[in-house]
């Protein structure tokens, strides 16, 4: 199992991660999410491209466990995952407005549209690794 999460981090991680520190820097380092409200949209669909890209590479490596996933399988698992990350995600950001005073929810509208597009990153994603497998996976594959 160890081997696995080496495998999967040193490989994937990569993606989350630049999204993650692209959000940090641009909401807390220069107040852009403020100045450009917009930017919330790519960065939830370019998040959930990464999340997608990460949890396909995590199936891919976890094969090797639990034996050879059908491709569709692995897809809707990936997309699934990629939601259930989305909701925490949102679910931790009303908690954060509730718990802290933040001020990063702004309504259900704004929850919506942040899951509509993260989910659209992560169907996008599937698209593209079914197209160009190697370039996603690498050695997974």
């Amino acid at each position: 199992m160890i081997l696995w999460l080496k495998a999967t981090f040193r490989q994937a991680a990569w993606a989350p991660l630049t999204v993650f520190v692209f959000y940090a820097i641009a909401a807390k380092g220069f107040g852009a999410y403020l100045i450009y409200p917009w930017l919330d949209i790519p960065t939830h669909f370019f998040g959930g491209m990464a999340m997608t890209c990460f949890y396909l590479v995590a199936i891919a490596h976890a094969q090797v466990m639990v034996g050879r996933l059908q491709r569709l399988i692995q897809c809707l698992l990936a997309l699934g995952l990629t939601a259930i990350t989305a909701v925490i995600w949102e679910f931790l950001e009303f908690l954060s407005d509730a718990l802290l005073g933040t001020l990063m929810n702004l309504g259900v509208v704004d929850t919506l549209s942040d899951l509509f597009f993260g989910l659209l990153g992560g169907v996008v994603m599937i698209v593209f690794a079914a197209c160009a497998p190697k370039f996603v996976l690498g050695d997974a594959a």
